[in-house]
Formats: structure tokens, sequence, C-alpha cells
């Protein structure tokens, strides 16, 4: 099965749990939202000590968790496709 259309699924669930988390930062107030879009790694925190909703758990394995496949299906896909350009072409007779 070809691992570039898993990573690109795993990267839109990654997107959609991201934008559960920018939305509620957002509402909790127009700075916390801007630190949550720009700066790095701050998304972890908020996660993890303001982020309150009812599906709080599966929101944050799927962020987590679909962020690590998307970043393992790329990086094997990506080496799949350098080995099939790399190989050698067939000898001609």
């Amino acid at each position: 099965m070809p691992l570039l259309p898993l990573a690109a699924l795993f990267g839109v669930i990654t997107v959609v749990c991201a934008a559960f988390l920018l939305i509620h930062a957002f509402r909790r107030s127009l700075g916390t939202g801007m630190m949550v879009l720009l700066v790095p790694f701050y998304m972890l925190v908020y996660a993890f000590s303001q982020f309150e909703h009812p599906r709080k758990n599966l929101i944050l394995a799927g962020f987590f968790g679909s962020t690590v496949l998307a970043a393992v299906f790329l990086g094997l896909g990506a080496h799949a496709v350098e080995q099939v350009l790399l190989r050698p072409p067939p000898p001609s007779f």
C-alpha cells in the first residue's frame, strides 16, 4: 500500500484536531489564540494546561498520534520514492 496517501490522511486528522485547539484558544482570548498559533510549542502547553473539552482525550490523542504517524509515513514514503528514482535502468539488449 502506498505510504504517502496514509501520511496525507494522518496530516488531515492532525489539522482537524489542531483546529479544535485553535478555536478553543481564540474563544478564550485573542492573545491566547495568537500565542497558540504563532509561538512554537505553546500549543502543547495550552493543550495540557488550559484546553477544556468534553472529548479532550480523543482530540489530544488524535493530534499527537496523527502527527507522529504522518511524520513516519511521510519519511518512509519519501524513502521509497527515492529508492525507485535511484534504481538503475534495466539493461537494453
